[in-house]
Protein backbone atom coordinates (compact mmCIF):
# COMPACT_ATOMS: atom_id res chain seq x y z
CA UNK A 1 0.00 0.00 0.00
CA UNK A 2 1.20 3.34 -1.62
CA UNK A 3 0.26 6.20 0.86
CA UNK A 4 0.22 9.93 0.54
CA UNK A 5 0.06 12.87 3.79
CA UNK A 6 -0.31 15.91 2.60
CA UNK A 7 0.71 18.62 5.78
CA UNK A 8 3.23 15.58 6.89
CA UNK A 9 5.09 18.21 9.16
CA UNK A 10 1.94 19.68 10.59
CA UNK A 11 0.51 19.36 14.10
CA UNK A 12 -2.23 16.52 12.80
CA UNK A 13 -0.23 15.42 9.64
CA UNK A 14 2.83 14.52 11.67
CA UNK A 15 0.52 12.67 14.73
CA UNK A 16 -0.57 10.81 11.87
CA UNK A 17 2.50 9.63 10.23
CA UNK A 18 3.52 8.47 13.33
CA UNK A 19 0.25 6.54 13.88
CA UNK A 20 0.13 5.21 10.38
CA UNK A 21 3.98 3.78 11.10
CA UNK A 22 2.60 2.17 13.92
CA UNK A 23 -0.52 0.85 12.88
CA UNK A 24 0.82 -0.38 9.56
CA UNK A 25 3.49 -0.57 9.42
CA UNK A 26 4.08 -2.53 6.11
CA UNK A 27 2.81 0.90 3.98
CA UNK A 28 4.49 2.66 2.51
CA UNK A 29 4.46 6.28 3.35
CA UNK A 30 4.85 9.77 1.48
CA UNK A 31 5.11 12.39 3.81
CA UNK A 32 4.57 15.69 1.99
CA UNK A 33 4.60 18.89 3.33
CA UNK A 34 6.12 22.48 2.57
CA UNK A 35 7.48 23.53 5.56
CA UNK A 36 6.03 26.58 6.32
CA UNK A 37 5.70 28.63 9.31
CA UNK A 38 3.56 25.43 10.73
CA UNK A 39 5.42 22.82 9.21
CA UNK A 40 8.33 21.48 11.60
CA UNK A 41 9.69 18.46 9.69
CA UNK A 42 11.59 17.78 13.60
CA UNK A 43 8.37 16.15 14.11
CA UNK A 44 8.90 13.45 11.69
CA UNK A 45 12.65 13.70 11.49
CA UNK A 46 12.93 10.28 13.42
CA UNK A 47 10.67 8.72 10.77
CA UNK A 48 12.63 10.14 7.84
CA UNK A 49 16.12 9.66 8.79
CA UNK A 50 14.92 5.56 9.77
CA UNK A 51 13.69 5.06 6.42
CA UNK A 52 10.57 4.60 7.54
CA UNK A 53 9.05 7.26 5.95
CA UNK A 54 10.30 9.17 2.81
CA UNK A 55 9.66 13.28 2.79
CA UNK A 56 8.51 15.23 0.01
CA UNK A 57 8.89 19.22 -0.21
CA UNK A 58 6.28 20.88 -2.36
CA UNK A 59 3.77 22.61 -2.67
CA UNK A 60 0.38 21.31 -3.49
CA UNK A 61 -0.84 23.89 -5.42
CA UNK A 62 1.85 23.77 -8.22
CA UNK A 63 -0.09 21.17 -10.35
CA UNK A 64 2.92 19.96 -12.90
CA UNK A 65 4.95 19.18 -9.67
CA UNK A 66 2.01 17.31 -7.84
CA UNK A 67 0.94 15.53 -11.13
CA UNK A 68 4.35 13.97 -11.67
CA UNK A 69 4.67 12.78 -8.53
CA UNK A 70 1.23 10.72 -8.79
CA UNK A 71 1.86 9.73 -12.21
CA UNK A 72 5.90 8.61 -10.48
CA UNK A 73 3.82 6.98 -7.29
CA UNK A 74 0.85 5.71 -8.03
CA UNK A 75 -0.60 6.04 -4.96
CA UNK A 76 -3.11 3.47 -3.20
CA UNK A 77 -4.44 6.05 -0.51
CA UNK A 78 -4.53 9.92 0.36
CA UNK A 79 -4.73 11.78 3.33
CA UNK A 80 -4.78 15.38 2.55
CA UNK A 81 -4.48 17.30 5.46
CA UNK A 82 -1.89 20.11 4.04
CA UNK A 83 -3.71 23.56 4.87
CA UNK A 84 -3.76 26.76 6.45
CA UNK A 85 -5.57 26.76 9.68
CA UNK A 86 -5.34 29.58 11.97
CA UNK A 87 -8.71 31.89 11.87
CA UNK A 88 -6.85 34.80 13.41
CA UNK A 89 -4.47 34.47 10.05
CA UNK A 90 -7.37 34.41 8.16
CA UNK A 91 -8.74 37.27 9.66
CA UNK A 92 -5.64 39.44 8.78
CA UNK A 93 -4.66 37.85 4.97
CA UNK A 94 -7.34 35.85 3.54
CA UNK A 95 -5.30 34.82 0.42
CA UNK A 96 -2.93 32.23 1.34
CA UNK A 97 -5.95 30.61 2.68
CA UNK A 98 -8.03 30.39 -0.55
CA UNK A 99 -4.63 29.62 -2.37
CA UNK A 100 -3.57 26.31 -0.25
CA UNK A 101 -7.10 25.24 1.41
CA UNK A 102 -9.04 25.47 -1.97
CA UNK A 103 -6.57 25.62 -5.07
CA UNK A 104 -4.22 22.92 -3.74
CA UNK A 105 -7.15 20.46 -3.17
CA UNK A 106 -8.17 21.09 -6.19
CA UNK A 107 -4.49 20.02 -7.34
CA UNK A 108 -5.07 16.99 -5.71
CA UNK A 109 -7.82 15.68 -6.62
CA UNK A 110 -6.93 16.72 -10.26
CA UNK A 111 -3.93 14.51 -9.85
CA UNK A 112 -5.50 12.08 -7.91
CA UNK A 113 -8.62 11.30 -10.43
CA UNK A 114 -6.35 11.39 -13.61
CA UNK A 115 -3.20 8.79 -11.70
CA UNK A 116 -5.88 6.57 -10.64
CA UNK A 117 -5.62 6.70 -6.77
CA UNK A 118 -7.45 4.25 -5.05
CA UNK A 119 -8.77 6.43 -1.81
CA UNK A 120 -8.86 9.82 -0.95
CA UNK A 121 -9.81 11.38 2.60
CA UNK A 122 -10.14 15.41 3.09
CA UNK A 123 -9.13 16.26 6.58
CA UNK A 124 -11.75 19.15 7.15
CA UNK A 125 -12.96 21.52 10.35
CA UNK A 126 -16.73 21.33 12.44
CA UNK A 127 -15.98 25.23 11.88
CA UNK A 128 -18.04 24.92 8.39
CA UNK A 129 -21.17 24.17 10.09
CA UNK A 130 -20.79 28.10 11.80
CA UNK A 131 -21.80 28.56 15.22
CA UNK A 132 -24.29 26.43 17.37
CA UNK A 133 -26.74 27.77 20.16
CA UNK A 134 -26.22 26.08 23.62
CA UNK A 135 -27.84 22.93 22.90
CA UNK A 136 -27.64 20.46 20.16
CA UNK A 137 -24.76 19.61 17.83
CA UNK A 138 -24.12 19.26 13.65
CA UNK A 139 -24.41 16.41 11.90
CA UNK A 140 -23.29 15.60 8.83
CA UNK A 141 -26.47 17.14 6.77
CA UNK A 142 -26.49 20.37 8.79
CA UNK A 143 -26.07 23.38 6.00
CA UNK A 144 -22.71 24.92 5.87
CA UNK A 145 -22.12 28.50 7.58
CA UNK A 146 -19.03 29.42 7.41
CA UNK A 147 -18.45 32.61 9.28
CA UNK A 148 -14.47 33.07 9.21
CA UNK A 149 -12.26 32.94 5.76
CA UNK A 150 -10.76 29.71 7.14
CA UNK A 151 -14.10 28.35 7.34
CA UNK A 152 -15.12 29.44 4.40
CA UNK A 153 -11.87 28.21 2.46
CA UNK A 154 -12.73 24.40 3.75
CA UNK A 155 -15.66 24.69 3.33
CA UNK A 156 -15.42 24.70 -0.71
CA UNK A 157 -12.80 22.26 -0.30
CA UNK A 158 -15.14 19.97 1.13
CA UNK A 159 -17.89 20.70 -1.65
CA UNK A 160 -14.87 20.15 -4.31
CA UNK A 161 -14.15 16.50 -2.70
CA UNK A 162 -17.82 15.88 -2.91
CA UNK A 163 -18.05 17.26 -6.54
CA UNK A 164 -15.76 14.91 -7.79
CA UNK A 165 -16.93 11.95 -6.00
CA UNK A 166 -20.71 12.61 -7.95
CA UNK A 167 -19.36 13.85 -11.00
CA UNK A 168 -16.27 11.14 -11.40
CA UNK A 169 -17.58 8.54 -9.25
CA UNK A 170 -14.58 9.20 -7.05
CA UNK A 171 -13.78 7.33 -3.85
CA UNK A 172 -13.58 10.19 -1.65
CA UNK A 173 -14.16 10.76 2.15
CA UNK A 174 -14.86 14.05 3.68
CA UNK A 175 -13.91 14.08 7.40
CA UNK A 176 -15.20 16.96 10.10
CA UNK A 177 -12.88 17.07 13.13
CA UNK A 178 -13.65 18.90 16.32
CA UNK A 179 -10.34 20.54 18.07
CA UNK A 180 -7.80 18.72 18.78
CA UNK A 181 -4.56 18.82 20.96
CA UNK A 182 -2.05 16.84 21.74
CA UNK A 183 1.81 16.92 21.06
CA UNK A 184 3.29 18.96 18.21
CA UNK A 185 0.71 21.45 18.16
CA UNK A 186 2.15 24.64 17.16
CA UNK A 187 1.92 27.48 19.67
CA UNK A 188 -1.03 29.60 17.99
CA UNK A 189 -3.91 27.88 19.10
CA UNK A 190 -5.51 27.83 22.43
CA UNK A 191 -4.08 25.08 24.43
CA UNK A 192 -0.64 25.01 23.35
CA UNK A 193 -0.55 28.66 23.49
CA UNK A 194 -1.65 29.10 27.02
CA UNK A 195 0.70 26.17 27.89
CA UNK A 196 3.73 27.48 27.10
CA UNK A 197 2.92 30.87 27.94
CA UNK A 198 2.04 30.08 31.20
CA UNK A 199 5.36 27.93 31.27
CA UNK A 200 7.32 31.15 30.56
CA UNK A 201 4.86 33.32 33.06
CA UNK A 202 3.54 35.15 30.53
CA UNK A 203 0.13 36.43 30.17
CA UNK A 204 -2.52 34.17 28.71
CA UNK A 205 -4.76 36.20 26.51
CA UNK A 206 -8.16 34.98 26.77
CA UNK A 207 -10.85 36.11 23.86
CA UNK A 208 -14.13 38.10 25.70
CA UNK A 209 -15.67 36.45 28.60
CA UNK A 210 -13.68 32.84 27.83
CA UNK A 211 -16.88 31.33 28.01
CA UNK A 212 -16.46 30.13 24.08
CA UNK A 213 -17.70 26.45 24.19
CA UNK A 214 -15.46 23.57 22.24
CA UNK A 215 -15.64 19.84 21.84
CA UNK A 216 -11.91 18.99 22.71
CA UNK A 217 -10.62 15.93 20.57
CA UNK A 218 -7.36 14.12 21.66
CA UNK A 219 -5.31 14.23 18.08
CA UNK A 220 -4.41 10.50 18.77
CA UNK A 221 -8.19 9.27 18.93
CA UNK A 222 -8.46 11.88 15.60
CA UNK A 223 -5.66 9.44 14.14
CA UNK A 224 -7.48 6.59 14.53
CA UNK A 225 -10.74 7.65 13.10
CA UNK A 226 -8.78 8.63 9.84
CA UNK A 227 -7.44 5.33 9.26
CA UNK A 228 -11.22 3.56 9.63
CA UNK A 229 -12.57 5.87 7.34
CA UNK A 230 -9.80 5.11 4.85
CA UNK A 231 -10.21 1.44 4.85
CA UNK A 232 -13.97 1.29 5.89
CA UNK A 233 -15.85 4.39 4.79
CA UNK A 234 -18.00 5.10 2.20
CA UNK A 235 -17.04 7.05 -1.22
CA UNK A 236 -19.22 10.44 -1.21
CA UNK A 237 -19.95 10.45 2.53
CA UNK A 238 -18.66 13.21 5.31
CA UNK A 239 -18.04 11.74 8.85
CA UNK A 240 -18.09 13.79 11.61
CA UNK A 241 -15.48 13.33 14.45
CA UNK A 242 -15.28 14.61 17.96
CA UNK A 243 -14.74 14.61 21.69
CA UNK A 244 -17.01 12.88 24.49
CA UNK A 245 -19.54 14.80 26.00
CA UNK A 246 -17.30 15.77 28.75
CA UNK A 247 -14.72 16.91 26.48
CA UNK A 248 -17.59 19.93 25.37
CA UNK A 249 -15.42 22.84 27.69
CA UNK A 250 -15.82 26.74 27.49
CA UNK A 251 -12.24 28.22 26.98
CA UNK A 252 -12.49 29.53 30.46
CA UNK A 253 -12.45 25.97 31.64
CA UNK A 254 -9.57 24.57 29.80
CA UNK A 255 -7.46 27.58 30.93
CA UNK A 256 -8.50 26.94 34.49
CA UNK A 257 -6.94 23.38 33.94
CA UNK A 258 -3.90 24.30 32.47
CA UNK A 259 -2.93 26.63 35.22
CA UNK A 260 -3.78 24.08 38.08
CA UNK A 261 -1.83 21.12 36.18
CA UNK A 262 1.42 23.66 35.94
CA UNK A 263 0.62 24.94 39.00
CA UNK A 264 0.30 28.64 37.88
CA UNK A 265 -1.70 31.52 39.32
CA UNK A 266 -5.51 32.48 37.92
CA UNK A 267 -4.25 36.27 37.24
CA UNK A 268 -2.09 35.26 34.64
CA UNK A 269 -5.31 35.16 32.72
CA UNK A 270 -5.67 38.13 30.23
CA UNK A 271 -8.86 39.21 29.08
CA UNK A 272 -8.83 40.73 25.65
CA UNK A 273 -10.77 41.67 23.18
CA UNK A 274 -13.31 38.86 21.48
CA UNK A 275 -12.33 37.93 17.73
CA UNK A 276 -14.53 39.24 15.07
CA UNK A 277 -17.36 36.61 14.58
CA UNK A 278 -15.86 34.27 17.01
CA UNK A 279 -18.17 31.48 16.68
CA UNK A 280 -19.35 30.81 20.38
CA UNK A 281 -20.01 26.87 20.75
CA UNK A 282 -19.24 24.05 18.54
CA UNK A 283 -20.36 20.29 19.14
CA UNK A 284 -21.07 17.68 16.72
CA UNK A 285 -23.01 14.35 16.34
CA UNK A 286 -20.72 11.17 15.96
CA UNK A 287 -23.62 8.95 15.82
CA UNK A 288 -22.61 8.47 11.99
CA UNK A 289 -18.98 7.32 12.45
CA UNK A 290 -19.64 5.41 15.60
CA UNK A 291 -22.62 3.08 13.91
CA UNK A 292 -21.20 2.64 10.60
CA UNK A 293 -17.26 2.31 11.72
CA UNK A 294 -17.48 1.74 15.40
CA UNK A 295 -15.28 5.01 16.44
CA UNK A 296 -15.28 6.39 19.70
CA UNK A 297 -12.76 8.58 21.31
CA UNK A 298 -10.99 6.92 24.36
CA UNK A 299 -8.78 9.33 25.85
CA UNK A 300 -10.81 11.60 28.54
CA UNK A 301 -9.93 15.33 28.28
CA UNK A 302 -8.66 15.41 31.28
CA UNK A 303 -5.92 12.58 31.01
CA UNK A 304 -4.99 13.60 27.53
CA UNK A 305 -4.28 17.46 28.83
CA UNK A 306 -2.28 16.31 31.50
CA UNK A 307 -0.57 14.27 28.97
CA UNK A 308 0.01 17.10 26.56
CA UNK A 309 1.12 19.37 29.26
CA UNK A 310 3.95 17.25 30.45
CA UNK A 311 4.86 16.88 26.85
CA UNK A 312 5.51 20.63 26.72
CA UNK A 313 7.15 20.36 30.07
CA UNK A 314 9.98 17.37 28.25
CA UNK A 315 9.68 19.26 24.73
CA UNK A 316 10.82 22.99 25.92
CA UNK A 317 13.65 23.14 22.77
CA UNK A 318 10.92 22.36 20.70
CA UNK A 319 8.46 24.76 21.44
CA UNK A 320 11.25 27.46 22.34
CA UNK A 321 12.68 27.61 19.03
CA UNK A 322 9.29 28.25 17.43
CA UNK A 323 8.19 30.93 19.43
CA UNK A 324 10.64 33.06 18.65
CA UNK A 325 11.13 34.98 15.30
CA UNK A 326 8.35 35.32 12.98
CA UNK A 327 6.07 34.17 15.31
CA UNK A 328 6.67 37.03 17.77
CA UNK A 329 5.46 39.11 15.05
CA UNK A 330 2.58 37.64 14.50
CA UNK A 331 1.88 37.50 18.50
CA UNK A 332 2.11 41.13 18.69
CA UNK A 333 0.22 41.83 15.72
CA UNK A 334 -2.68 39.71 16.80
CA UNK A 335 -2.90 40.42 20.37
CA UNK A 336 -1.29 44.00 21.41
CA UNK A 337 -4.32 46.34 20.46
CA UNK A 338 -7.09 44.09 21.57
Amino acid sequence: MKVLVTGAAGFIGSNLVHYLTKERPSWKVTALDLLTYAGNLKNISSLVESGQVRFERLDITDDKVIDGLFEREKYDLVFHLAAESHVDRSILSAREFVSTNVTGTQVLLDAAYKHKTGRFVHISTDEVYGSLGPTGAFVETTPLDPTSPYAASKAASDLMVLAFCKTHKFNGSVTRCTNNYGFYHFPEKLIPLFITNAMEGKKLPLYGDGMNVRSWLFVTDHCDALLRVAEKGRAGEVYNIGGNSEAELPNKEVTRMILELLGKPADLVQQVGDRPAHDRRYAVDTTKIKDELGWTPKTPFNEGLARTVAWYQENREWWGEIKSGAYLSFYEKNYANR
